[in-house]
């Protein structure tokens, strides 16, 4: 490498990676390929232009060359949106009241049951446990404090600190990634609340991102952390193989320390490869994983919603707070989320036939967007033992997403995420949560919230086991037959009881919840895996299918790829765990 003029930055502990950096003359020499200036959807990017070509002389030991490209990994977190007006003549609450739900901790610990543990003998916490998030940017350590005390999280005993760890790892400060880092370490000690969390950011360098450098150098350090939260996201083929192998590497190499690794499996949709944040847009580069979160060493965390303010939302939300700002009464009926004018939801509400109709109508086009929870098969990987057989997963020999979600909503049905981030410099609000638009100002959605809130739940887990669990997968695939069944014996009479629709009347012993209303589907145009019959329409909808219509992704009995296993019971998860 030093021969093509490379600087040899670094070669990390594990002696898998060697971290190099060097002009673009010096790496088209050494790799042959060049790297170019690109402008996508109006930024300007450097990338490689072909795939770079390894020196005979490394080939029997180099996988490939990563972080050719600065296309940044994206942040899961989605901010509410301005509602539209959606029609709902037969709801009995109507959703034009705009009476917004925001769910916070204790309202968390009453949907999914969190409470019995902390009442136990010895009190299920997480005490004794590390979370640590991974990040792009510091954050203001009293936002952490005031989200605790606002919340009733304070009397616990769990810890906040930030640390920039290992060789090559500087202190980015707080930018413009400082939300997601804000709402990551606030939720990752929002169900464990006396367990530890550390958040984990590095600068970016030349050859890769500071939330990749931090996961890198803790997971090759003498004492890596039992768990570890990642929001962030990119699609497989956007990663390339290089990319790909990174990620394979890291996180086995992470299982195999005992560190589970949760990571969001993405907000939009099954378009992993295409940009949610565009309002109006559509899918452009078809059906898509994550491939941060599409490895069979990590949880892929999706995300769902709620049907409290379709049916009947003062059964499931109090019009008044707590005094730790709760007023959710129960569980809440779960849906798949979905904002777009594909949702079966959405256009069912609003007395449309299909999404492909829905979203060529002149309402519809207000809802052109790609914000859903995402759910796909992987291009890379094979379907993984545990993952084989499941009720509901499809016999497709791949590895498929997500694996569990929580509610992830950003707001569209009037119900989002508590948060604090008061940084002005970085567009934050005050944290007064008295104050109706400050409290808007600190909500969000996105699976950003899902990775954190099942890391809390993993230290749950390992306080009540008394050890480290790896990739906690297989094990939630195990409990998931244990109360279904399988593809060729399903369980009927739980299907039915534990069906998230239940609401309020759910039987007690589900783990999961089954989510089988609605679908993740976006709308499209193209030709990639986008079902478009018409000329004279002007989008289609993402389908298996480019020649007849196969919903891309329905909500079904079982797996599905809208909401995976569903959503769980945090009590009866911990205290069945083996």
């Amino acid at each position: 490498l030093r021969s093509h003029g490379l600087t040899v930055n670094l070669v990390h502990k594990a002696g898998l990676t060697i971290d190099v950096s060097g002009t673009a003359g010096e790496v088209r020499d050494a790799f042959h390929t060049e790297i170019h200036q690109y402008e996508v959807r109006g930024e300007l990017h450097i990338a490689n232009a072909t795939d770079p070509k390894i020196p005979a002389a490394l080939a029997p030991v180099v996988v490939g060359v990563n972080s050719l490209n600065d296309f940044k990994p994206k942040s899961m977190m989605v901010n509410p949106r301005p509602n539209l007006t959606i029609k709902c003549a037969g709801c009995p609450d109507g959703l034009d009241n705009e009476v917004i739900y925001i769910e916070t901790p204790p309202d968390f610990a009453t949907i999914y049951n969190v409470s019995p543990l902390y009442k136990e003998k010895t009190p299920i916490t997480g005490t004794g446990e590390t979370i640590v998030v991974l990040e792009e940017s510091d954050i203001l350590a009293a936002d952490v404090a005031t989200f605790r005390k606002a919340f009733g999280l304070s009397s616990f005993s769990g810890t906040f600190t930030q640390i920039h760890p290992g060789s090559g790892c500087t202190d980015p400060g707080r930018n413009g990634a400082e939300g997601e880092a804000a709402l990551d370490a606030e939720w990752a000690g929002a169900v464990a609340p006396d367990a530890d969390v550390e958040l984990a950011s590095c600068t970016d360098t030349a050859t890769n991102f500071g939330n990749l450098i931090a996961a890198q150098n803790l997971v090759d350090s003498k004492t890596p952390p039992p768990i570890l939260s990642l929001s962030f996201g990119g699609c497989e083929s956007a990663l390339g193989p290089s990319g790909n192998a990174f990620f394979k590497d890291l996180w086995q190499q992470a299982d195999a320390e005992g560190v589970s690794v949760f990571v969001s499996a993405g907000d939009g949709g099954p378009a992993g490869c295409d940009d949610f944040d565009l309002i109006p847009t559509w899918a452009i580069g078809g059906i898509a994983a994550s491939g941060y979160a599409s490895t069979p060493y990590n949880v892929a965390t999706g995300g769902t919603d709620f049907l409290a303010t379709i049916i009947n939302a003062g059964t499931y939300w109090s019009t008044t707070n707590s005094a730790t700002h709760e007023s959710a009464k129960s569980y809440i009926p779960e849906m798949t989320w979905n904002d777009s004018c594909a949702s079966s939801v959405l256009f069912e509400l609003e007395g449309s036939s299909s999404g492909l109709a829905f979203c060529n109508s002149t309402t519809g086009e207000d809802f052109l967007d790609i914000i859903a929870g995402s759910g796909a098969p992987s291009m890379i990987y094979s379907k993984p033992s545990w993952q084989a057989g499941t009720l509901g997963n499809p016999n497709d020999g791949k590895r498929d997403l997500p694996d569990v979600s929580l509610f992830t909503s950003n707001g569209f049905y009037f119900q989002a995420i508590a948060l604090c981030m008061s940084d002005a410099s970085q567009g934050g609000s005050p944290c007064n949560y008295a104050n109706g638009t400050d409290v808007l100002h600190n909500s969000a959605g996105g699976t950003s919230f899902s990775a954190p809130q099942f890391a809390s739940i993993q230290a749950l887990i390992n306080q009540k086991t008394g050890e480290r669990q790896g990739n906690p997968d297989p094990v939630y695939y195990d409990l998931y037959r244990t109360e279904f069944g399988t593809s060729s014996a399903p369980d009927t009479t739980n299907l039915a009881a534990c069906n998230a629709t239940q609401g309020n009347a759910i039987s007690s012993a589900c783990v999961f919840h089954d989510v089988t209303v609605g679908n993740n589907d976006v709308p499209c145009a193209g030709p990639n895996s986008c079902y478009d019959p018409s000329p004279a329409t002007d989008y289609g909808v993402l389908s298996t299918s480019d020649s007849s219509l196969h919903v891309a992704y329905p909500a079904q009995k079982g797996w599905d790829f809208a909401s995976g296993l569903g959503s769980v019971n945090v009590t009866n998860l911990v205290t069945k765990w083996p």
